[in-house]
This record gives structure tokens, C-alpha cells and sequence, in this order.
């Protein structure tokens, strides 16, 4: 029986996150009204109805290098949640995503007798398994999104479920692809991150290649999908860069653009599975500083970064990393999207396939069903 004062811990520090949670939070809230939710989150949360403790723009920070300049501020974030759990006798933590920071926040509520749901796996099997003994250790239950993550969890002891894709929970990304109408010019998509970090290192190649683009294809329209939080004068002064008109798309219009576009260059994460789900042919593009990436190197243990074609078991798409970001690797990378039809209808075939792997939609109701589980049981 669950109590009158239980409430739920949730971190939720990145744009996608942010989008899963809100929709756990809701039902929650449909589920158990009298379970409460605060913690790390961003609009969408606090639009759910959590009570937002620290705004997950402040937690945008990728990269080994770039993470180091923001430890204190992240620590003081850190106390603070890990104090507010134990005054309000908070049974359950849900953590989504963004490992660097959870982990060590479920090491620390573990011990304070919080209970820890994680949603949206560490990606521990690109990064080798050191990290899947610490996850046995502070985590109370997994819940994962990809059908391969259940069997690997379970084979090293850990407890876990399979919830299948939240992205699945989207109406819009369900729509079928409309064909561009006789006569009107193909559209290139330009998804350049969630975060400013991101936008800043990709973008200048994406605009460089969308004018290189340009003279082999005539009529080229461009649109940007723009990320919550990114906007002002800092993306005004990258777009003018541009020697070719650039419509800015507002964060609500980014399914849409995946479904209008002829193809995309989008950055490495989330939005490469959500462009999968419209069929976007696409580009795959990921840059981080020198020396996260030296680091990472060392690291990484997949053969793909694109979670599109790590899903898919081969690579479905193009991915341009580190020093191949460049506006003509970009230009020669999506060419054949724009002017092959053939071949562009072939990959979002092969696209919608991989949308198949993602399980059933659902997601967030067997997540908020789970943690008012473990809520009971705690």
C-alpha cells in the first residue's frame, strides 16, 4: 500500500530525458494522483506537473573535458537532491539517461535507502562493462529500451524489464511520409543538437555543406530543426553564415520536419532513432573536443555511434565523426538522398525496419507502473 507521503525523485537532465519523463510523470499522475514528482527536468516536466528543483538546461554539458569545468556546480546540484530525498522520505528515484551524473547520484541514495528505477539504459555495451558492476551495485531495477539491452543485463545479474521504445509513444512520428509533390524542390533537415555545445561544433559544416549542396541541386530548400533552449543571438550569428536562406523550425515542428525532409544531418543521439521512425534518410554526425574524443576512443566498443544503426546491426546510414564533420564530406554523404530517388526510398525502407525493433508503444506507462511497484514494496 502505497503511502500518503511517497513521493518521486526524478533526474532527468537532457532535452530527451526531459520528453520521457514528462510522459512517466503523467502517468503517474493518471495511476497514483497522490504521488508527487520533483527533481532535475526541463519545460516538459514542469508542464507534466513536477516540481522543478534544478532546470536540466543547467546540466547540458557533453564530453570528459567540458564535464570536468562544471564538477562544483554539478556536486552542489547533487547534495541538494540527495538532501531533499532523505527530508521528504522519498522511497523511489527515477533516473533517466545521462549516466555521467546519475550513477554517481544512485551510488549516494542507495546508500540512503532510496530506491533506484533507472530508465533508459547507461549504453554500458558500447562502453565496455566496467560500468555494469556499478550499475548491480545502485541500481534496483532497469528499465530498458532496446529488446538486445534485456538479454545483456540479464546475463550479468542485473534486474531489469523490457519497456520498449517511449519514442513509439509519438503520434506524429507515425504519420506516413507524404511525397514531395511534382515540381517542388527537395528539403534538406539540419538537427544540429539539443545542446548549445553541439550546435556550435556542428552547424557551421551542416551550412557549409548545405551550400555546397545548393549548386548541384536546384531549388534546395533548408530548415533547421532548432532544440528547447536554443535560440537568440548565438544561433542568429551561426545562420549568418549561411549563403543560402535557412527557416528555422520551432522545437514542436521537428517530427514534422523529419517527415517533410528529403534528408538530414543530425546529431549523434536520440534524434537519429526518431528520424529512423519517419524514414528520414539521413546523415549521422558527432564532434567532441580533442582530447573526450582521444579518451573516448579508448573506450568505445561498438562498430557504429548512431544509435540508428547500432539498433539495425549494420550501417544503414552514413556517420561522419570528428574530423570527417566537414562541409564536403558532408555535401558528398547526403548528395545521393537528394538526387536518387531510388535510392532514398530503399533506406527508408531499411529506416522503418529498424523502427520495428523498438518493441511496442507503452513505454511510459509500464515505466510509471514499475516504480509504483517498487514504491509499494519499499
Amino acid at each position: 500500500m502505497i503511502g500518503q507521503d511517497a513521493s518521486v525523485l526524478v533526474v532527468a537532465g537532457e532535452a530527451s530525458a526531459d520528453l520521457h519523463g514528462a510522459r512517466v510523470v503523467r502517468s503517474l499522475r493518471e495511476l497514483a494522483p497522490g504521488v508527487p514528482a520533483f527533481g532535475v527536468g526541463g519545460d516538459r516536466l514542469a508542464d507534466a506537473g513536477m516540481e522543478i528543483v534544478e532546470h536540466a538546461d543547467s546540466f547540458s554539458v557533453i564530453g570528459f573535458v567540458e564535464v570536468v569545468r562544471h564538477v562544483p556546480r554539478l556536486k552542489a546540484a547533487m547534495d541538494r537532491l540527495v538532501r531533499l530525498a532523505v527530508d521528504r522520505r522519498t522511497p523511489l528515484a527515477l533516473l533517466i539517461d545521462y549516466p555521467g551524473f546519475n550513477l554517481m547520484l544512485a551510488k549516494r541514495l542507495k546508500a540512503a535507502g532510496v530506491r533506484v528505477l533507472y530508465y533508459v539504459s547507461p549504453q554500458v555495451w558500447a562502453w565496455g562493462e566496467g560500468r555494469v558492476r556499478a550499475i548491480a551495485e545502485r541500481v534496483d531495477r532497469m528499465a530498458v529500451v532496446f529488446e538486445f539491452e534485456r538479454e545483456f543485463y540479464r546475463e550479468r545479474g542485473v534486474e531489469v524489464e523490457f519497456v520498449g521504445h517511449p519514442l513509439l509513444e509519438e503520434p506524429r512520428l507515425s504519420r506516413p511520409r507524404a511525397p514531395r509533390p511534382a515540381g517542388e524542390a527537395p528539403l534538406l533537415g539540419l538537427l544540429p543538437g539539443s545542446r548549445w555545445q553541439e550546435v556550435e561544433r556542428h552547424l557551421p559544416a551542416m551550412l557549409g555543406a548545405a551550400d555546397a549542396l545548393a549548386r548541384d541541386v536546384p531549388g534546395l530548400s533548408v530548415a533547421l530543426g532548432r532544440a528547447p533552449g536554443i535560440a537568440g543571438e548565438p544561433l542568429d550569428r551561426l545562420l549568418r553564415r549561411a549563403r543560402l536562406p535557412v527557416s528555422v523550425e520551432a522545437p514542436e515542428a521537428t517530427y514534422d520536419l523529419m517527415l517533410r525532409a528529403d534528408a538530414l544531418l543530425v546529431s549523434s543521439g536520440t534524434a537519429t532513432l526518431e528520424a529512423a521512425c519517419a524514414g528520414a534518410p539521413m546523415v549521422v554526425v558527432y564532434r567532441v573536443s580533442p582530447l573526450s574524443y582521444a579518451i573516448a576512443r579508448t573506450l568505445v566498443r561498438t562498430r557504429h555511434i548512431g544509435l540508428v544503426n547500432i539498433v539495425a546491426g549494420e550501417e544503414v546510414v552514413p556517420e561522419l565523426i570528428q574530423g570527417r564533420v566537414t562541409a564536403a564530406r558532408l555535401a558528398e554523404a547526403a548528395r545521393p538522398f537528394l538526387t536518387d530517388a531510388e535510392l532514398a526510398r530503399g533506406v527508408t525502407g531499411r529506416l522503418l525496419a529498424v523502427r520495428g525493433r523498438l518493441g511496442t508503444p507503452g513505454a511510459s506507462e509500464r515505466v510509471a507502473r514499475m516504480a509504483l511497484r517498487m514504491i509499494d514494496a519499499a
